[in-house]
């Protein structure tokens, strides 16, 4: 072990004493850690070994900081820290820190203050962005005394001009982060992607924001050129960051979400085909996951960033969007916003009939506002509980159109368009037109706001326009075609199709289920499966046998997915998946149990050929079981946690094991027989490579 003595000078980011060579610091991970937050309490760096240890610690809990190549990065945030610091070691024998691909020798400890300032931070980041570099670490292991680590270092966090140091030349050249410009500065990268016939924008941010974010950023963009398509990062972390520009998000093929943390500003790429997963994954599987993103660009089923952006400036950003695009996304919107009261008012709806029973239906209104005890069915506390929750619900429904209907308007004309959208939702339910005329009400009132709003105005006027203006006027409009033109037409097709889903019977009946679970397993949680659960939600306002069995057929058949890829991964051919697939079928048996369809997400984003296709048969045949058997649901959503919302939960249970297990059965199949499928060939292109 080599340790000069300590420095006398102020402090740096690193200093010969921070620095162990060739040195056994223990057998495991927490003695190394331990030893080299004692180093810097000894040379002043912080003033608690003990608590800058804990904190070291309890970020390592958060996720292991071992890299592929050798090299773990501790690090943390602590208020025993006096000075940002770098603490190395250079361990014999070496040590696990929980990289994928065996155990590291390299280890620095990144020790920041509190309140550590932006220029410390941004030292931090461009250290963390070499030791994705090979050049660097090479050096590192080759160096033979704590001066020339030194030397290494600060070349890396303070680069000097050619020539200047030919012994760390080819280490700088490499760790120096030459793209950051390019992918973190919005006019150059606007400008780069002009001339590149594929882009992909990326996110980065880990929980304290000083090393995983840059050094997945860095990944990232490697890979990108690997794979001869620019990847522009956003690095949301501690040195701060530039976020990518408009445009160049409205162009991009898809987006990358390497995050442990919440992704800021996630509305923006609305709309956009998204792979997301931890920032570990970025760094450790950069190529697999630019693959991932550039074949999500290509698959319309592929999943994609929920919710909208803000509408202010959607005029501006989303010029290059066909009209069918824009639409699909602004009734989306609406759609998005309404499943919250769905989900509620249906799960308040259904635990009523749980207490109450499905009479409750006839005095919860009387029992709740009179306290008309004497006129439960049953009487008791659990009865009343049942009326009060009764109700509860059914006035959460009572928003769910004007809900649809003001947030469709919002997707168009921002704020200033959300009055004008609910009233012509509460317009028509008011009418009787329903679903349908929530969605044409939302639109007019939308497009309506959106034409006023551009109207020029005078100066003094502009303050009223989106608070007075613009809401009057567009209500105005919208509420005089919806009574006077449009209401009794509307209501006329909404109450034809009620006694159309009413008359259903026989095989017309099945083909509903068949047409429903195809598409709540076509694109898992996107458009097409969006578009068949808010039909059925919406029926639930209805209250009837029909549309209580179509809210049946479509969770069901939207269950199917990740419980086929659980019991494809996991029990009949597991050897055809990926350590991490496994993984992800593990957890696809609660996500399914509880109606989530994007459980599957994983296993589609990889290999959707045979995947989808797979899922679609087995919705389908859950779908028309589900019908067959006349299984009804009065709640929007739970699974199997909701299965006291059922006729017959048995029967439901059988429609639900046959589709899953034909569905399981195809996929299996598919990938037994039909060669391997596109990860495990991207995967071992990356092996080739490394």
């Amino acid at each position: 072990m080599n340790m000069s003595t300590p420095t006398t000078d102020a402090p740096g980011i690193i200093a010969e004493d921070l620095i162990l060579l060739d040195a056994d610091l223990g057998a495991d991970k927490n003695a190394v850690i331990e030893r080299l937050a004692g180093v810097l309490a000894d040379a002043g760096r912080a003033t608690d070994s003990a608590a800058l240890l804990d904190a070291a610690l309890a970020r390592e809990a958060q996720s292991a900081t071992g890299l592929p190549g050798g090299i773990a990065i501790p690090h943390c945030r602590s208020a025993a820290v006096t000075t940002a610091s770098l603490g190395f070691a250079r361990v014999s024998p070496k040590v696990d820190f929980g990289a994928p691909d065996g155990d590291a020798d390299l280890v620095f400890l990144i020790a920041a203050p509190e309140g550590a300032g932006a220029e410390h931070m941004k030292l931090l980041s461009s250290l963390a962005r070499a030791l994705v570099k090979p050049a660097f670490v090479t050096s590192l292991r080759e160096a033979r005394t704590p001066a020339e680590v030194v030397t290494l270092v600060q070349d890396v966090l303070a680069p000097k001009p050619a020539g200047t140091s030919t012994a760390t030349a080819s280490a700088t050249a490499a760790s120096t982060p030459v793209s950051t410009a390019k992918s973190e500065t919005p006019d150059t990268a606007a400008a780069t992607s002009s001339s590149a016939p594929k882009h992909i924008v990326a996110i980065t941010a880990c929980p304290t924001g000083i090393a995983h974010t840059y050094m997945a950023a860095d990944s990232l963009k490697d890979a990108g050129d690997r794979a001869g398509v620019t990847v522009h990062v956003e690095t949301q972390g501690s040195s701060g960051s530039t976020a990518l520009d408009p445009q160049l998000i409205a162009s991009a093929t898809a987006v990358i979400f390497a995050t442990d943390v919440g992704v800021k500003g996630r509305e923006r790429f609305a709309g956009k085909p998204v792979i997301e997963s931890g920032v570990k994954r970025a760094i450790n599987e950069p190529d697999t996951m630019v693959a991932e993103a550039l074949r999500a660009g290509d698959d319309p089923s592929a999943a994609r960033v929920s919710g909208s952006a803000p509408a202010a400036g959607a005029a501006a950003s989303t010029g290059g969007l066909g009209w069918g695009t824009r639409l699909r996304q602004i009734l989306l919107t609406g759609v998005s916003y309404m499943i919250p009261f769905v989900a509620a008012g249906g799960l308040l709806i259904a635990l009523g009939f749980l207490l109450g029973g499905y009479q409750i239906t006839e005095v919860a209104e009387d029992v709740v506002l009179n306290n008309s005890l004497q006129n439960l069915p049953d009487g008791g506390l659990a009865t009343y509980l049942g009326a009060v929750l009764f109700q509860l619900g059914s006035l959460a429904f009572s928003f769910l159109v004007p809900a649809l209907a003001g947030y469709i308007a919002f997707a168009i004309a921002d704020r200033p368009g959300i009055a004008p959208g609910f009233t012509a939702g509460a317009v028509a339910v008011l009418v009787g037109a329903g679903f349908i005329g929530g969605l044409v009400g939302g639109l007019i009132a939308g497009f309506v706001a959106l034409w006023i709003s551009r109207i020029s105005v005078p100066s003094w006027l502009r303050g009223l326009m989106p608070v007075v203006i613009i809401p009057l006027g567009a209500t105005l409009v919208v509420g005089g075609l919806m009574f006077l033109v449009l209401g009794r037409p509307l209501a006329a097709i909404t109450s034809g199709l009620t006694n159309w889903l009413n008359g259903l019977s026989g095989s017309s009946v099945i083909i509903l289920g068949i047409i429903l679970g195809l598409m709540m397993c076509f694109d898992l949680g996107g458009p097409v499966n969006k578009a068949a659960y808010a039909f059925a939600t919406a029926g639930l306002a209805i209250d009837n046998e029909a549309s209580l069995r179509i809210m049946a057929a479509v969770m069901a058949a939207g269950m199917v997915p990740p419980l086929a890829m659980a019991i494809s991964s996991t029990v009949l051919r597991p050897k055809l998946y990926s350590a991490a697939e496994r993984e992800n079928g593990k957890a696809a048996w609660l996500l399914g149990s509880a109606f989530i369809s994007e459980g599957a997400i994983p296993f589609a984003a990889t290999d959707p050929l045979r995947v989808i296709p797979s899922m679609m048969a087995g919705g389908a045949v859950t779908g028309a079981l589900i019908m067959a058997f006349g299984v009804t649901l009065s709640a929007p959503h739970g699974g199997i946690f909701v299965a006291f919302a059922m006729n017959n939960i048995l029967l439901f249970l059988l429609a639900l094991a046959i589709g899953a297990v034909v569905s399981a059965v195809l996929v299996t199949t598919a990938k037994q027989f039909a060669g391997k499928k596109d990860s495990e060939l991207v995967d071992d292109r990356v092996a080739v490579a490394a």
